[in-house]
């Protein structure tokens, strides 16, 4: 039976990162390890507090789980005991990595998955005044799809406008937070869609977003804080256009991949996104990412230096994990 290990660790981010819940210049994540013999097992998750979640709560459910996950949880067991969340994200994560080890195989050959290939990811553009997010948009404007915050304080229009100005070629995501209001919806609607963004996600609050339905969509809308698990896709398929999944709110690769298969068979396009973490925590979702609409795994480009080994980034381009990192049975 496997043994676990759990520990928190901080990772330097790039610069100071801004979103319109505040900034900040480190990422703090929980790691766990699965070790059966020879075999070994990682999973990452990210604790986020809008989710009510801290590192220390995490890890006192991770903590709790452990006689469970010692015992021989299944992926299936793990669901029912543990809720969607990071902690399970971490723990679902390791035991694919741990089977594929103990089996000698590859993780998409147990999901009955193809093999992955490179995707283009988003390059998110950290908050700012209209002038600096232009400059930092020109400075990656060979980028192809470029994301950017909103702060939903009146200068929004502004913003997306400079950014386009200085990447006139790259598409345009736009992530509001739940920073809109109804009222203001409709014509910012209007002024992104003539700057021609591509996506914007989660405009009103997860607890505001029946407006949507009645709303008109210039531009396709993305569920992001609406959207944990396939259990929400009924109420939102008048409201959305497609869904944001991050392993972290699923809880884990399993509940992606079931997230992924159920908003299809709703009409609902992909997004597959994540928490700013290293390359282990990307490394599922880009198995879960492959064929969604928008990839947004660019969390390890946001750091000032990155697990290793880690993901190979060439650009906006990024490999599936090797051997080392994730996934792959015969791991030392």
């Amino acid at each position: 039976m496997p043994e676990l290990t759990v520990v928190s660790e901080t990772w330097p981010m790039a610069g100071t990162f801004t979103i319109s819940r505040g900034s900040r210049t480190h990422v703090e994540v929980v790691l766990v390890e699965l070790r059966d013999g020879p075999s070994v097992g990682r999973g990452e998750c990210v604790p986020y507090p809008r989710y009510g979640e801290s590192v220390d709560g995490v890890m006192e459910q991770l903590r709790g789980a452990a006689a469970g996950i010692e015992g021989g949880w299944t992926r299936s067991e793990l669901a029912r005991e543990v809720p969607p969340g990071a902690a399970r994200n971490a723990l679902d994560c390791a035991l694919w990595d741990l089977e594929a080890g103990r089996r000698g195989t590859t993780v998409h050959e147990l999901a009955g998955r193809p093999a992955p290939g490179p995707l283009t990811t988003a390059y998110t553009l950290s908050l700012g005044a209209p002038e600096a997010m232009g400059a930092a948009a020109t400075a990656e404007s060979r980028r192809p799809l470029l994301k950017l915050k909103l702060a939903g304080d009146g200068g929004d229009v502004d913003r997306v406008r400079a950014v386009r100005e200085g990447a006139p070629e790259s598409r345009l995501i736009v992530d509001a937070n739940e920073g809109c209001t109804a009222d203001g919806l409709p014509s910012l609607m209007d002024h992104l869609a003539g700057l021609g963004v591509a996506l914007i996600e989660q405009p009103l609050p997860a607890d505001e977003d029946g407006a949507l339905a009645v709303l008109e969509h210039p531009v396709p809308l993305c569920a992001d804080e609406s959207c944990h698990t396939a259990a929400d896709l009924r109420r939102l398929r008048d409201r959305y256009e497609a869904v944001n999944i991050k392993l972290d709110k699923t809880g884990g690769l399993t509940a992606a991949l079931e997230l992924e298969d159920r908003a299809r068979e709703a009409g609902l396009r992909v997004m597959v996104g994540c928490m700013v973490g290293t390359s282990l925590a990307m490394a599922p979702a880009v198995l879960a990412a492959q064929g969604a609409e928008w990839v947004d795994l660019d969390g390890p480009l946001l750091l000032a230096r990155d697990r290793e080994p880690g993901l190979r980034y060439e650009g906006s381009t990024v490999e599936p994990a090797a051997p080392e990192l994730w996934g792959f049975g015969g791991r030392p």
